[in-house]
């Protein structure tokens, strides 16, 4: 479906005999900042785009936000304005390439990167409201263990943890994961090794981290795939593009593609959790329904 059906409304007297599929939620995640969390994001958002999904992508990194700079957009509200009541979430919904959907968030805003628990879950709550027809929404959380890296993990369907080939990236991951598992209960986990140099080193990367998360937790991880290191990408960076628009036939917009068609295959879950987004539209996102329903 092109980005500009989006908004289409049904024809005059059409009955739908279906209810749409619900939205997938992933949370792309990482234990230490700096491994590309974001511009794996992105380029997963827009690969997926590329394969007719309807995407949202959610700056959950809330005090240091950057999707809208690494794809060189300019904004006019984001969600501390939400936070604040100024806006709403439809106010500051911004279109990038491919007809993605980006929710901005603030950066340098440091009450924003302290959010109680009741705020964060009152940003989830807000989507349910959201008009907007989605197949997948990416949201890209902070690093570490905070609060908000928790909460929105917890109400996500899918978690992809982001490490590179260094031991703190490892480290770090292993305890993000030991944490959303032993105190939030969240068993299966999609590990990403990005900015390789060797598609085998993807893999051992991701053998070294099963080994000890088999050892002492009860887990389930999957290898979701590599992202090699690529000059191409970081050209598209400094150009403020995602490499899967600005050089599609590089070796990093490959693996973009590759992913995505992994993502596209994965089961849909039912609805589970105590803190969904979407909540009221997993079950039901037509509001004709109610109707049908009296």
């Amino acid at each position: 479906m092109l980005a500009s059906e989006w908004h289409g409304a049904p024809a005059v007297g059409s009955r739908r005999l279906h209810k749409p599929p619900p939205v997938r939620v992933i949370c792309v995640t990482s234990g230490k900042g700096g491994v590309g969390k974001t511009n794996i994001t992105v380029n997963l958002g827009l690969a997926l785009a590329h394969r007719h999904k309807r995407v949202m992508l959610l700056d959950a990194d809330l005090g240091l936000a950057n999707i809208d700079v690494i794809l060189g957009l300019q904004h006019s509200g984001d969600l501390s304005h939400v936070i604040d009541g100024e806006r709403t979430l439809e106010d500051i919904i911004l279109t990038g390439p491919a007809g993605i959907k980006i929710i901005p968030a603030s950066s340098g805003v440091q009450h924003m990167a302290g959010l109680t628990t009741a705020e964060h879950a009152g940003i989830i709550g807000a989507f349910s409201a959201l008009q907007e027809r989605l197949d997948v929404l990416l949201v890209d959380s902070a690093a570490g263990i905070s609060d908000s890296v928790v909460t929105f993990s917890r109400a996500s369907q899918a978690v992809i943890v982001v490490v590179c080939d260094e031991p703190a990236s490892l480290a770090d991951a292993y305890a993000l994961i030991k944490l959303l598992n032993r105190d939030c209960g969240l068993q299966h986990f999609h590990v990403l090794a990005n900015r390789v140099t060797q598609l085998r080193a993807g893999r051992e990367l991701f053998a070294k981290l099963l080994k000890v998360a088999e050892r002492f937790l009860d887990v389930n991880l999957s290898f979701l795939g590599t992202v090699p290191e690529d000059p191409k990408l970081q050209k598209a960076v400094k150009a403020r593009q995602a490499v899967i628009e600005a050089f599609p036939g590089s070796t990093s917009a490959a693996a973009f593609q590759r992913i995505a068609a992994q993502i596209e295959s994965w089961p849909m879950p039912a609805v589970t959790g105590d803190l969904q987004f979407f909540i009221e539209r997993l079950i039901d996102t037509d509001p004709s329904d109610e109707v049908s329903a009296l």
